[in-house]
């Protein structure tokens, strides 16, 4: 079936790069680089909602509703959890780390750190634009369980914040948290951000249908974002800094990013 995503990926690049412009404005104001993220994780649901509903002839009307629920419920609970953080908390690790190490050059670096998520943002969108528009003409199982994976992975994500919450509400200060989830995983929420992405392709993959394959994009682009990019190696070096040792002793017995069992006890 062919399929014409130019037009939708035009249109989310123009508009995510007005919003992310509006982040990178509106952190500076108000001297708080958490703001990207709320601002990420809103106009992302935002621009998948658009690639979920683009009118370009797709194979059945209810997946279209169905994957561009999906992706409303993702930016609503993760933008409302990050949104909440920000506002009751100090600024999140990773920015003031690099508030640290990039001093006067900070929002002049922040700016391309920012402005880049709204390319970032229009690639994902192709997963979902592909999972709306190709595949099976009939609406059936496939579809139940690629809502049924990112079920799973917003409760699991929730469940590993929930943790989190819990053990700094009880006051370890200077601790590291390895319990419950995090004794499999340093970064379990991390985890189950990449895990939700996998709903797409479950629900359209087909390897006869070559625009299918796009479904896979936004699951490769996450992982590389998450373990590599921003995400686990940025928040591990503020944490190297502030626990020193107990971290690094979490990091010899913990898995990086894939729940495994823990090796060894506690130090």
């Amino acid at each position: 079936m062919l399929v014409n995503p130019l037009p939708p990926f035009l249109v989310i690049l123009a508009g995510m790069t007005v919003v992310m412009t509006a982040a990178w404005l509106f952190q500076r104001a108000v001297r708080n680089g958490g703001w990207v993220d709320v601002f990420w994780t809103f106009g992302t649901g935002a621009a998948c909602f658009v690639a979920a509903m683009w009118p370009e002839p797709a194979t059945n009307a209810t997946r279209q509703l169905l994957v561009a629920g999906l992706t409303a419920v993702w930016s609503l609970r993760l933008g409302g959890y990050i949104a909440h953080r920000v506002v009751i908390s100090s600024e999140d690790r990773r920015y003031a780390g690099l508030r640290e190490e990039w001093g006067a050059k900070f929002q002049a670096n922040m700016f391309w750190l920012v402005i880049v998520q709204a390319p970032a943002t229009a690639i994902l969108t192709l997963t979902v634009f592909a999972a709306a528009h190709v595949g099976a003409t009939e609406f059936g199982m496939r579809d139940w369980l690629g809502a049924l994976v990112l079920v799973a992975a917003i409760t699991g994500e929730g469940l590993a914040d929930e943790q989190m919450r819990k053990f700094k509400r009880e006051g370890h200060h200077g601790a590291v948290m390895d319990r419950g989830m995090w004794a499999w995983s340093r970064h379990p929420n991390y985890f189950f951000e990449w895990f939700g992405w996998l709903a797409y392709p479950v629900i359209a993959f087909d390897p006869a249908e070559p625009w299918s394959w796009a479904t896979w994009i936004a699951p490769v682009v996450m992982f590389l974002i998450l373990r590599f990019g921003t995400g686990v190696p940025a928040l591990e070096k503020t944490m190297l800094k502030s626990r020193g040792d107990k971290f690094r002793d979490y990091q010899l017995r913990v898995s990086a990013f894939f729940p495994l069992p823990p090796k060894g006890k506690r130090s």
